[in-house]
């Protein structure tokens, strides 16, 4: 791969089945790999949505999250429950931290810990949470007003993502696209899910002409994993 000067993240969270098929199918069209984030228990009987724009929506299992890793996806963890761990205490926030790792390590074989990409519920978390985290997987996603990212480098670890919603985010993300297209750099946006599933969705028509466009416009439209192994020695410390 050549040096890239910009990169592109759709981060697909929440783990909607429907959805999660729709971006994979998508993205296998154009030769390249989706980023998922799930809930570690999401497919549950006792989950409960966290908010009305997860209500009713049918949630993949880990047999769905073992066949996307196998076609090339990626597939991060987003919580053990979707609880906003900012807002919890740091000792309960921790323990649902280390259950949604430890959920992953033992559903999927040859997991690797080291390379992950934590991405904090609701994208909220707080220092000491981050702290908690360095150096226990590869790095974490956070909020962001503009989404706006370095290129990835040994140090990026703090990733931060912008979002719009309820509503699509449509306008929003074509407009944040056009700025990247402008300058240069790593624009990670959390998209969720598709044809009105989830908060600030996008409509499968609208992600396959913005993935066409950006493959046209030479941006290397990467899942943040895959960003961040273009540095090859990270520095978690």
């Amino acid at each position: 791969m050549t040096e890239p000067r910009r990169i592109v993240t759709l981060s697909f969270d929440d783990g909607f089945e429907a959805s999660c098929r729709t971006v994979a199918a998508l993205y296998e069209e154009r030769g390249l790999s989706a980023c998922l984030n799930i809930v570690a228990t999401g497919h549950e009987s006792t989950y409960i949505a966290p908010d009305p724009w997860q209500e009713g929506a049918v949630r993949g299992d880990f047999d769905l999250w073992r066949e996307l890793r196998e076609r090339g996806h990626e597939v991060m963890p987003h919580g053990h429950r979707h609880a906003n761990l900012a807002f919890l205490p740091y000792a309960e926030a921790v323990a649902l931290i280390d259950a949604c790792l430890d959920r992953f390590a033992a559903e999927f074989s040859g997991w690797n810990q080291a390379g992950a990409v934590f991405n904090f519920p609701y994208n909220l978390s707080t220092p000491a949470l981050e702290s908690y985290l360095r150096g226990k997987v590869r790095a974490f996603r956070v909020m962001s007003v503009d989404g706006r990212n370095p290129l990835p480098g040994p140090n990026s670890v703090r990733i931060e993502a912008a979002a719009y919603g309820p509503g699509d985010c449509e306008a929003d993300l074509s407009a944040r696209i056009d700025g990247l297209l402008k300058s240069e750099g790593w624009l990670v946006y959390n998209t969720h899910g598709v044809d009105g599933e989830g908060w600030g969705p996008v409509s499968r028509d609208f992600l396959a002409s913005t993935l066409d466009r950006l493959l046209e416009a030479g941006v290397h439209v990467l899942p943040t994993g895959a960003a961040l192994a273009l540095s090859t020695d990270a520095d978690m410390t």
